[in-house]
């Protein structure tokens, strides 16, 4: 039992699962009045949530997980409970509807594309197939307009299984910089590390399990991440792209398919870039919030600021998603 505000306290349930029965029989769990917190043990549990919608889930981790990001969701959730429950009038960015001439111009401009340029996404989709193993196009869950969660689509430009090497590849991470500019090794996230204490004895003496993943309590307790870890992911010369990858990533092909985004609805041709679930977490504090009041979109302010002008910092990026949000 967690307290929330001086005159009430609410429960916060931790749900783990490895398949979807937990999806099958959600309703007859009966926690109604709890804030839920699922965490899958592999994509199709995350998929079902953000196709079903599960009353009651606040947040969804993905397994193995950082025991850091879940304290740090745990500590946003107890420290706005009124806000998130509506219980309070409170200031924070009204997001904003994408206006109806911009919703016309949207789908009448992808419409078009897509049409004028189907024989090009042909040769791509073949070159890709021909090239490696796995799907030509993917899909991703991102973050966009109001912390909305949705299906990101692209043409594939990795091989396949590539994610599952962020970890090994995270001290590459170029957004990964201390305050001289110089690249710092990020912690890995190792699901099955000790301790200072528990090496003494050789082996965990607090252990904590999910499913097939294990750590250690008194690890997950002093974890508490700080506020530098970088929200984006970016390596030079990334060796999980593709020849046909990097060829279509440099003339930015590998984009087109969310023009079937613009379509449906989930994204604008202008606006605040989409981000991945695990960047978007650690962008939830009031300094970066904005960012997510505005349309998400193929394009934004920042991209077009930095051509010419080489790389730009996380805070430069965030910043100048605010200033389209505000504007």
């Amino acid at each position: 039992m967690s307290d929330y505000t001086a005159s009430q306290s609410k429960q916060i349930i931790a749900l783990v699962s490895g398949d979807d029965t937990i999806t099958e029989n959600f309703q007859q769990l009966n926690l109604d009045s709890r804030e839920i917190m699922l965490f899958a043990n592999g994509m199709e549990m995350v998929n079902a949530w953000v196709d079903q919608r599960l009353d009651g889930v606040v947040d969804v981790f993905r397994l193995p997980l950082m025991p850091g990001n879940i304290e740090k969701r745990i500590n946003f959730l107890t420290d706005n409970w009124s806000k998130i429950r509506g219980n309070l009038t409170y200031n924070t960015p009204a997001i904003k509807k994408t206006p109806l001439g911009k919703r016309i111009f949207d789908v009448f401009f992808a419409g078009m594309v897509l049409l004028c340029i189907s024989p090009i996404l042909l040769l791509i989709y073949i070159a890709i197939k021909l090239e490696s193993r796995g799907p030509a196009f993917y899909y991703s869950l991102r973050v966009g307009t109001g912390y909305s969660v949705f299906k990101f689509y692209k043409f594939r430009s990795m091989y396949v299984n590539s994610d599952k090497r962020i970890m090994d590849l995270k001290h590459l991470n170029q957004y990964a910089l201390d305050a001289q500019g110089k690249n710092i090794k990020a912690e890995e996230d190792n699901t099955n590390f000790l301790c200072n204490e528990c090496q003494s004895y050789g082996q965990c003496q607090f252990p904590l399990h999910a499913d097939k993943v294990a750590w250690c309590e008194k690890q997950y307790i002093d974890s508490k991440k700080s506020g530098g870890d970088s929200a984006f992911f970016k390596i030079k010369d990334d060796p999980r792209i593709t020849r046909v990858g990097n060829f279509i990533r440099n003339t930015s092909i590998d984009e087109l398919p969310q023009l079937w985004n613009v379509i449906i609805g989930n994204m604008s041709i202008v606006g605040n870039r989409p981000l991945p679930l695990y960047e978007a977490e650690k962008l939830t504090t009031d300094k970066y919030a904005l960012r997510f009041a505005a349309p998400a979109g193929i394009t934004g302010l920042w991209q077009v600021e930095k051509r010419g002008k080489g790389e730009m910092s996380e805070e430069e990026r965030l910043m100048l998603d605010n200033q389209y949000a505000e504007n």
